[in-house]
């Protein structure tokens, strides 16, 4: 039997050459599509070989979470995540509405790798593993861009589980409104590297272009009441931190995808991502120190004490908890513990 693979992305514009683009590659190759709309998204929106689910469609899906989510956020990408798990997805694949997908991006992953691995390796700019030019990934601590890193040949290569993969993208990577302002874009990075960090290597990864598999769905959760330009940062770092007690990697790979950056102002990005440049060491610290246990019924528990942790920060409201207990109990609905 073919395993079901999903694709989820969140916009609010028309269909465009990025979402008709991907919407080709998943009918030839038969993924499932989704959509997930927004109060701004447009009334007519209408795209062959793609599920849109709008904000009426969201509300009357039965799940908790999209009742209480708030609107105008990108967290109601969450909602998608669901219906693709309800609809029988083993895979999803995440992606937005302004990376173009290169053929790769459709080619079935395996989960288990044979890569180069890097543990106990503290802050880890994975990204200059890929290219030469000074740069780092958007949730990076500033005070750790530097930081040396073992040559990628002294790296061991083992067979390792990593239900979690990070692609790149190229032309106009994810990096943060600091760099953007200072340094060169476009970029392109080397292909056919791949990097898996384990235990106590933290490396902030985003939800541009982004695999998952089954076991990890749950922490696909995306907070909601924290800035846009966090919470998929502030989800990596959970997700890290819980993937070690089960053992597993993140993988980030080569970019499959190149970026035709939607507009943004970037001072406001930049404000946006100050909680990040003050907090994101302490977030680590704190997630580190946590005693957690491993395992597939531990999971919910987790995730739980991580979100709890950054609101005794004062970095998410109270409220999260509730979202994330929505979250969680939508999960059992659409038979994620089966």
């Amino acid at each position: 039997m073919q395993t079901k693979v999903a694709i989820v992305v969140t916009s609010i514009s028309n269909p465009n050459k990025v979402l008709t683009s991907i919407a080709c590659g998943a009918v030839e190759h038969g993924y499932e599509f989704i959509v997930v709309g927004d109060t701004k998204s447009p009334a007519d929106f209408y795209l062959e070989g793609c599920k849109y689910v709008g904000i009426e469609e969201q509300l009357k899906s039965g799940f908790e979470f999209a009742a209480i989510c708030p609107t105008q956020h990108y967290a109601r990408k969450n909602i998608g995540y669901l219906l693709a798990m309800r609809d029988g997805a083993k895979i999803i694949l995440e992606t937005d509405d302004d990376n173009i997908p290169r053929n790769e991006f459709f080619q079935k992953r395996q989960r288990n790798r044979v890569a180069h691995t890097l543990t106990n390796g503290n802050w880890v700019n994975v990204y200059r593993y890929f290219c030469e030019n000074l740069i780092w990934p958007r949730g990076l601590p500033l005070d750790a861009i530097h930081n040396s890193l073992p040559d990628l040949d002294s790296l061991p290569l083992n067979t390792i589980d990593c239900p979690i993969h990070q692609g790149l993208a190229d032309e106009n990577p994810d990096v943060d409104a600091i760099y953007r302002l200072i340094l060169p874009l476009p970029q392109v990075f080397r292909k056919e590297r791949e990097i898996a960090l384990g235990i106590n290597s933290w490396c902030p990864f985003n939800s541009q272009n982004t695999t998952w598999w089954l076991d990890a769905f749950p922490l696909l959760y995306l907070p909601a009441y924290c800035s846009f330009r966090m919470t998929d940062i502030w989800r990596s770092f959970v997700a890290q931190r819980i993937a070690w007690e089960n053992g597993w990697h993140v993988l980030f790979h080569d970019a499959t995808v190149w970026q035709e950056r939607n507009g943004h102002d970037l001072m406001k990005d930049y404000v946006d991502e100050i909680p990040g440049y003050t907090y994101n060491r302490r977030i680590a610290e704190t997630l580190g120190s946590l005693s957690l246990k491993g395992g597939h019924n531990h999971i919910f528990d987790n995730m739980r004490r991580c979100y709890e942790a950054l609101i005794e920060l004062d970095l998410l409201d109270q409220q999260e908890l509730r979202l994330l207990n929505a979250w969680l109990a939508d999960l059992v609905q659409s038979g994620w513990d089966k």
